[in-house]
């Protein structure tokens, strides 16, 4: 499409979308800075600017994931942090559309839930693994439960926004039509909602990936923190490297899966459509 559909008030306006000057296709535009940035490092260090010991050239760090590739660690460290993610991100997201549900929908939900939450949102979740160790042990629950504290509040916080945010003329349109107090929810509410609930759901993917960092540096035997940690004890910079690189393309794999729900749940809004 050559259009972009956005709604001002209760009129839609089309616009022109813009054009780039150059006529290739937008993802390939997208992947020219990295690249770029990657040319210029490797020649930066082939011209000798940069100490291999201090960040080694992107050919090395590619040799480098070949060799742990080859040998199953990667694999092994990729799939004990997915596991790690995936439980706490459910956890979180579960805690944060259940809690943020009652407390938007509920003068008593918000009473005894809000005030709780934006006190304890505060505290800095990271300060917190001394007292997660001692209450759920050096195990995996510390840190599940650290990674589910990055994800609930974003959702939380946004889902109830969202949920205010909702036009009151279309929750009594639809009690007009006969909708129950479950059909207003579910048809009014969480839909006008989603696309906060959406962003709220980009930041915290982005915090799980930034706990998930921190929780492996504790006792882990596994998981890309722990090969950072080995890493760092035999003083493997090209491994320290190769192991954020992979923390910080999972993080935009997962950017990029919440912009692709977003073009599909939210389709009626033109601003999403097109993104």
């Amino acid at each position: 499409m050559n259009t972009l559909l956005f709604r001002q008030g209760g009129m839609q306006v089309i616009v022109p979308r813009p054009q780039g000057r150059s006529g290739l296709p937008r993802p390939v535009r997208r992947l020219l800075g990295p690249v770029l940035l990657l040319a210029v490092w490797e020649g930066a260090a082939l011209a000798g600017w940069v100490s291999p010991d201090t960040l080694p050239a992107p050919h090395s760090l590619f040799a480098t994931c070949r060799e742990l590739a080859a040998g199953g660690e990667l694999a092994h460290a990729l799939e004990a942090s997915l596991a790690r993610v995936s439980i706490g991100v459910v956890t979180g997201l579960a805690c944060g559309i259940g809690l943020g549900l009652l407390s938007s929908l509920t003068a008593l939900g918000e009473d005894l839930i809000d005030g709780v939450v934006h006190m304890a949102r505060t505290l800095p979740w990271v300060g917190l693994i001394p007292l997660l160790i001692i209450w759920l042990g050096i195990e995996e629950a510390s840190k599940d439960a650290l990674i589910a504290l990055a994800v609930f509040f974003p959702v939380y916080i946004n889902l109830v926004s969202g949920v205010r945010q909702v036009d009151p003329g279309l929750i009594e349109a639809g009690r007009t039509l006969g909708l129950s107090r479950l059909g207003v929810v579910r048809h009014v509410l969480l839909p006008g909602a989603m696309p906060n609930l959406l962003t709220g759901l980009r930041y915290a993917l982005g915090s799980a990936w930034l706990a998930l960092v921190f929780a492996e540096q504790v006792n882990s035997l596994n998981g890309l923190g722990y090969l950072i940690n080995h890493a760092r004890e035999i003083y493997r910079t090209d491994i320290i490297v190769v192991c954020l690189f992979i923390y910080a393309f999972l993080g935009l794999a997962a950017d990029f899966s919440i912009r692709f729900l977003e073009s599909r749940l939210l389709a009626w809004n033109g601003a999403f459509a097109t993104s």
